[in-house]
C-alpha cells in the first residue's frame, strides 16, 4: 500500500536514528536465549502478567474498560460475563492465545486479518467483517468541538485496498531488500490509514504488530505488555499516527515519525524485560548470601526453618537449593528426611 509502495520505490537510506535503533534491537533480540533459559518460573509469571496488561491495556486505549475486581475473571475465568466490554476485553485474551499459540504459522493474510478482528469484537454483528459505511477518524475536544483528523479509505474501495496492502507485503517481503522490522510497521501503519472495520481497528492493529514483531524474532511481548506501552505513551502514539498519515492518500507522507515511534516502544519493552529479569537475580543472589551466612552462624545441629526464621525473604525452595549445594560440596549433612530433617556443618561455609 501507500507506505509499502514509499519504501519499495523511494528508499534511498534508512534515517540515522531508525537505524540506531534497528541495531540496539537486534543486540537484545541476541540475549534473548540467554535470558529464556533463566528462571522458568519467574518468565511463567511475566507471561501472565503480560497478558492480562495487554488485554486490559489495549481495550482501555479505545475506551473499553473493565472493573479491577472482575479482570482476573474476565481474563482467565469462564464464568458468564457482565456487559459488552468484558466480552471484548476476553475476546482480545482470546486472539493473543491464538497468536501466542499459532506465532509465526499464522500468515498476513485477510482471512488472518478477519478472524482476529471477529475475536476481539466478539459478539458485535459486524465482527468479522469489513465496513460498510464511511468511518473517518474523529478527534473530540472536551468543549464538545470535534475535528476530522484523518480521511479512510472509503467503505466501498476497503476490499480491494486490503487485498493489495496484504499482497504488497508478502512481495516487499520476498525481496529482502529493506529490513523486516521497518516493513512490518509500516504495514502497520498502513493498515491504520486504510481502517478497514467500522470499530476496533486500533485493536487489531496491535494484534498484527505483535504477529509481525514475532516474525522477526522479537519474543518480548510474550513477557512485557506492548500495549501498556503504547497505552503509557499514547498522546506520542496519536502525534506520530497523524504526522505519518499526512499525506498519506498521494503518497506524499512520512513515515518515519510513526515507525520509530514503534521502535522506541519496543526497546522499552526490551529494557524492562531484562530489567526485571536483573532484578529477580540480584534479589536472589543476596538472599543465598544470606542464607550462606545464617548456616554459617546456626548452632549444631539446626533445621530449614530456623534458617527460614533468620532470612524471612528467602523461599523455601531457595533454602534448600542452597544447603544442595553445599552438600554437593561436601561442607553440609543431612542428618534425617522431611522438612523437618536436621543438619550438620561438616567444615566451616565460606
Amino acid at each position: 500500500m501507500m507506505t509499502l509502495k514509499m519504501l519499495d520505490t523511494k528508499l534511498d537510506s534508512i534515517p540515522v536514528s531508525t537505524a540506531w535503533n534497528l541495531s540496539w534491537l537486534a543486540e537484545a533480540k541476541g540475549r534473548q536465549e540467554l535470558y529464556s533459559n533463566r528462571s522458568p518460573q519467574k518468565l511463567k509469571t511475566l507471561k501472565e502478567h503480560a497478558l492480562i496488561q495487554s488485554a486490559v491495556s489495549s481495550n482501555r486505549i479505545e475506551g473499553v474498560e473493565v472493573k479491577k475486581a472482575r479482570v482476573g475473571t474476565v481474563i482467565f475465568g469462564r464464568k458468564l460475563l457482565n456487559d459488552r466490554d468484558e466480552e471484548e476485553v476476553r475476546g482480545y485474551r482470546d486472539a493473543l492465545g491464538l497468536i501466542h499459540e499459532k506465532g509465526c504459522k499464522l500468515g498476513v493474510t485477510e482471512k488472518t486479518i478477519l478472524v482476529l478482528h471477529k475475536l476481539a469484537r466478539g459478539k458485535v454483528w459486524d465482527a468479522g467483517s469489513y465496513k460498510k459505511e464511511e468511518s473517518d477518524i474523529i478527534e473530540k475536544y472536551k468543549d464538545g468541538r470535534s475535528r476530522v483528523r484523518f480521511r479512510t479509505v472509503q467503505a466501498a474501495q476497503t476490499p480491494l485496498f486490503m487485498k493489495k496492502l496484504v499482497a504488497d507485503y508478502q512481495k516487499v517481503l520476498n525481496e529482502q531488500r529493506i529490513p523486516p522490522l521497518i516493513l512490518a510497521i509500516a504495514f502497520n501503519l498502513d493498515f491504520l490509514c486504510i481502517h478497514p472495520f467500522r470499530d476496533g481497528n486500533g485493536r487489531v492493529s496491535r494484534l498484527l504488530l505483535l504477529l509481525e514483531i514475532y516474525r522477526c524474532g522479537l519474543e518480548v511481548g510474550r513477557y512485557v505488555s506492548i500495549e501498556r506501552l503504547i497505552e503509557q505513551n499514547k498522546e506520542r502514539y496519536y502525534e506520530t499516527l497523524e504526522e505519518s498519515s499526512k499525506g498519506w492518500h498521494e503518497g506524499r507522507h512520512d513515515p518515519w515519525p510513526y515507525i520509530n515511534y514503534v521502535l522506541f516502544i519496543l526497546k522499552e519493552a526490551y529494557r524492562d524485560f531484562e530489567r526485571k529479569l536483573q532484578s529477580t537475580a540480584v534479589q536472589k543472589g543476596e538472599k543465598s548470601s544470606l542464607i550462606f551466612n545464617a548456616v554459617q552462624n546456626m548452632n549444631e545441629p539446626f533445621k530449614i526453618s530456623m534458617i527460614k526464621e533468620e532470612v524471612p525473604g528467602a523461599s523455601l525452595e531457595l533454602i534448600r537449593k542452597v544447603l544442595k549445594n553445599l552438600q554437593a560440596e561436601g561442607r553440609v549433612k543431612c542428618l534425617g528426611r522431611g522438612p523437618n530433617a536436621q543438619w550438620k556443618r561438616l567444615k566451616p561455609v565460606k
